[in-house]
């Protein structure tokens, strides 16, 4: 992911990286299972794969990541997950969620039409309806997952050449530029990349 963000980032910033499953095998990974009311997240392996776990299992790995981090020296902390984190984690530098920075900046380009959202898996098709409802009154979210060796992505723009949203959202950090190109080409409408407009506003703030 950080490859197509750090251009934004500038010249003379450092990235350092932490992973709440850094250090886990599939098996272990597999255990974190999902119940009825579990908030889903879906996260990329190293080796391609990707894999499905509710959030309240790595809630504990990331205060560790962040406090690691912090030993490290860094001035700001960015979550790489638009997902919608708790409020109670310790830590005495700024901490960045993309899902704030991004339901701060689309309900103003949007105004008053419809938003379409796409995201990884079909059992997060309520929770983002409910994320994105939040902050805009017409919402419609498809699936398709940026992470699978098949192409459901154009599932996801069959459905939504045809709607009558005007503007897309690719709610996760693991889309890519060239996946937004082909949305954008494809359906002809705004589309707006998580990881990238993160990015630029992070740039704004290290490049002050």
């Amino acid at each position: 992911m950080i490859p197509e963000m750090i251009e934004f980032l500038g010249e003379d910033v450092e990235v350092l990286q932490s992973g709440a499953l850094d250090g886990l095998i599939l098996e272990e990974i597999e255990a974190f299972t999902i119940g009825k009311d579990d908030y889903v997240l879906v996260s990329k392996l190293r080796d391609g794969s990707s894999v499905k776990f509710a959030e309240r299992h790595i809630l504990t790995r990331l205060q560790k990541c962040i406090d690691k981090l912090e030993s490290q020296g860094v001035d700001i902390i960015l979550f790489i997950c638009t997902g919608v984190f708790p409020d109670g984690f310790k830590s005495n530098v700024p901490i960045l969620y993309p899902q704030k920075i991004i339901h701060g900046v689309v309900p103003n380009l949007l105004d008053k039409g419809k938003l379409a959202v796409i995201t990884p898996d079909k059992d997060q098709l309520k929770q983002s309806k409910e994320k994105w409802e939040e902050v805009v009154s017409n919402v419609e979210v498809v699936t398709a997952s940026p992470y699978s060796k098949e192409d459901e992505l154009a599932g996801a723009i069959d459905i939504l050449k045809d709607s009558d949203s005007s503007i897309i959202v690719m709610d996760c950090m693991g889309y890519t530029a060239s996946m937004k190109k082909r949305v954008t080409e494809e359906t002809e409408k705004m589309v707006i990349l998580s990881k990238t407009i993160v990015a630029r506003i992070i740039g704004e703030i290290l490049n002050n």
